[in-house]
């Protein structure tokens, strides 16, 4: 007697495709995440940069002041 094949149930397939639908998704909004997480870096290191700069000016004209008035 032969054994019997195993059988492809629609609602099985249909499962089955849907975990690897969600799978892809899920993996995309992972990668998604990653960048904007590296690019929220990126713009936190210009953003301190941009502020030690502006109080770098800051000091700068200070110092000009203090050393106009001590002339």
């Amino acid at each position: 007697m032969r054994a019997k094949e195993p059988f492809a149930c629609a609602p099985a397939l249909r499962l089955e495709a849907h975990e690897r639908v969600s799978k892809l998704h899920i993996d995309a909004l992972n990668d998604k995440f990653s960048r904007i997480e590296m690019l929220m870096e990126r713009l936190e290191k210009r953003l301190w940069l941009t502020v030690y700069g502006v109080a770098g000016v800051i000091l700068a004209e200070a110092f000009q002041g203090l050393m106009h008035t001590a002339q």
